[in-house]
């Protein structure tokens, strides 16, 4: 890992994101995933050991305080896009790897539902897309905006397809099928693909020690 400064992101802000939503359906049920924070908070860490300033905006367990750290709790799809949006203020990166909820229940009950009948139907509508919101929004103009995708299939090609249509300038990839990596494990092993059509595939390896190859892969991009 990085013994110090880099340069070119030195004094920088960055943005990065962590953690699974929670979308409530009462006060003490939500729908979620399995994604445990730890490649978001391992990305703040790796940059701030490069000098960066962070704002973390996470869903998941906060890191410990440290100098350069601000951390921004949040629990929604909803929550996550403004508090992304306000911190995007005066940053130069974005680092999208929180998993958002897809879905979310169009009803949120006032009272814990109670058990009852056989069936249970949920109506669910879609979250804000956070990435695609950004797009074309001037408040991410400037910022160099990286994305996160975990897939089970096709992993090359929907990350292309994300790349594409979001208009990122680069994506991080990983195939969530395997369980020794990826959501919720200690290791991690990515593609990193870029708007120019790079591929660089981090093998695998601790999630600090992914989250530093990444963060040097931006900071040469920024170069």
């Amino acid at each position: 890992m990085s013994a110090g400064p880099d340069p070119t992101i030195n004094g920088l802000r960055l943005v990065v994101t962590a953690g699974g939503t929670r979308e409530p359906i009462d006060p003490v049920r939500f729908i979620g995933n399995r994604s445990s924070g730890k490649m978001g908070n391992a990305l703040a860490a790796a940059a701030i050991r490069r000098g960066a300033k962070v704002t973390l905006v996470t869903a998941g367990p906060a890191p410990p305080a440290q100098p350069g750290l601000k951390v921004v709790p949040v629990e929604t799809a909803g929550e996550m896009h403004a508090a992304v949006r306000d911190a995007l203020i005066g940053a130069r990166v974005l680092i999208m790897a929180a998993a958002v909820a897809d879905w979310r229940p169009r009803d949120v009950a006032a009272n814990k539902l109670k058990k009852g009948a056989d069936t249970l139907t949920i109506e669910l509508v879609p979250t804000v897309d956070i990435l695609r919101a950004l797009r074309d929004d001037d408040v991410a103009r400037d910022v160099f905006v990286v994305g996160f995708a975990a897939e089970t299939e096709h992993v090359i090609d929907y990350a292309r397809a994300k790349l594409d249509a979001k208009g990122l300038d680069l994506i991080v990839v990983n195939d969530v099928s395997r369980e020794d990596i990826g959501m919720g494990a200690d290791d991690n092993e990515v593609t990193v693909i870029g708007r120019d059509g790079t591929q660089q595939t981090i093998a695998r390896a601790p999630k600090a020690d992914v989250a530093d190859a990444i963060v040097r892969i931006i900071a040469d991009r920024l170069r």
